[in-house]
C-alpha cells in the first residue's frame, strides 16, 4: 500500500511538471536559454542515446529521471521569480 501511494504521488508530480514545461515553453516571457534547455530535457528523454542504457531495467530509467529533472532544475534557475511563481500558480490545479 505504501509503495502505491508514492507511485500516486510521483504521478502526480510528474504530470505537474509536463504541465509547467508546456506552460513555460509557450509563455513569450520565458527566457530563449530556459526554453533551449527543456527541450535538451525532452529530447535526452527521448532520444535513444543515453548514459547509462535502458536495457539496465531500473538503472537507465533513474538515470534518465536524473538528467531530466536536472536539466529542467536549471531550465526553472534561468527564468525570472515572478515568472516561474506565475507559471507555478498558473499550472498548480
Amino acid at each position: 500500500m505504501r509503495r502505491l501511494t508514492l507511485l500516486v504521488a510521483l504521478w502526480s508530480r510528474f504530470k505537474g511538471e509536463v504541465r509547467m514545461v508546456w506552460a513555460m515553453l509557450r509563455t513569450p516571457a520565458t527566457p530563449l536559454v530556459s526554453k533551449a534547455i527543456a527541450v535538451m530535457a525532452l529530447l535526452y528523454l527521448l532520444s535513444p542515446f543515453d548514459v547509462i542504457s535502458d536495457f539496465i531495467p531500473i538503472a537507465g530509467w533513474i538515470d534518465d529521471g536524473l538528467v531530466v529533472a536536472g536539466l529542467l532544475w536549471l531550465a526553472y534557475r534561468f527564468l525570472p521569480t515572478e515568472l516561474y511563481e506565475a507559471l507555478r500558480r498558473r499550472t498548480a490545479g
